[in-house]
């Protein structure tokens, strides 16, 4: 079982290779197509903002590349510094879909809820889970490892709610531009493309982490059969 945890993280290792270059190649390609309206994505997210009546959540800038998040607790839209000023169609895509988890927030939505509750467990689970699996194993203490397990598991369930969440922002965001008419018809196809290939990553990531998951099961021994 050992092997073919092994083999599967290194398929899944691969895929998510594949899906970064494909992401960076689908945002690339149309972070260089300026929308006909000439909007940039922070005009976008302020206007999006505003038609649903959240003039209180602001739209800031934030330093690097693709690091667009949605921060509930500022109540604040950032926008990496590309598209904060630009007007192409993948930053107009971000932004909108950025403003899909504001107004989620705004309306309570349930996974967006669920998933805030289960962040500190997943934090947790995320840094301390593998330490206590490989200490465990190392001091031969099986009841650490598998405490280790059970916590890595919560990051699993973790990106697992996050998948409706990423999915829902990315169906509110492609509803904005068009009822909006933000973007054109034409211009549609390709936000839709960004936002889709964006969404496959968090696939990845859940698809990672179930792997290793099993990995450290097969390690601890489940589904091991008895002599």
């Amino acid at each position: 079982m050992t092997t073919l945890a092994l083999v599967l993280m290194a398929l899944v290792f691969l895929a998510s290779l594949a899906i970064q270059w494909w992401l960076q190649s689908t945002y690339g390609r149309f972070s260089q197509v300026a929308n006909t309206r000439g909007l940039t994505g922070a005009e976008v997210a302020r206007a999006i903002l505003d038609a649903h009546g959240l003039t209180g959540v602001q739209v800031e800038m934030t330093p690097g590349a693709l690091t667009d998040h949605y921060d509930p607790m500022a109540k604040a839209v950032r926008l990496s510094e590309p598209n904060f000023h630009s007007p192409s169609l993948a930053a107009l895509a971000v932004a909108a879909h950025e403003v899909g988890h504001a107004v989620q927030d705004a309306q309570g939505y349930t996974w967006l809820r669920v998933r805030h509750s289960l962040l500190p467990a997943a934090n947790i689970g995320s840094n301390l889970g593998p330490i206590l699996v490989l200490l465990g194993l190392a001091m031969g203490a099986l009841g650490l490892a598998q405490l280790g397990l059970y916590l890595f598991l919560a990051v699993a369930l973790f990106q697992l709610i996050t998948l409706p969440v990423e999915f829902d922002a990315s169906r509110r965001a492609l509803g904005f531009l068009q009822r909006m008419s933000l973007l054109n018809p034409k211009e549609m196809p390709a936000a839709r493309q960004v936002l889709t290939v964006a969404a496959l990553t968090y696939v990845a990531a859940l698809a990672s982490t179930l792997a290793t998951i099993l990995y450290y099961a097969s390690l601890l021994g489940f589904g091991r059969r008895e002599e």
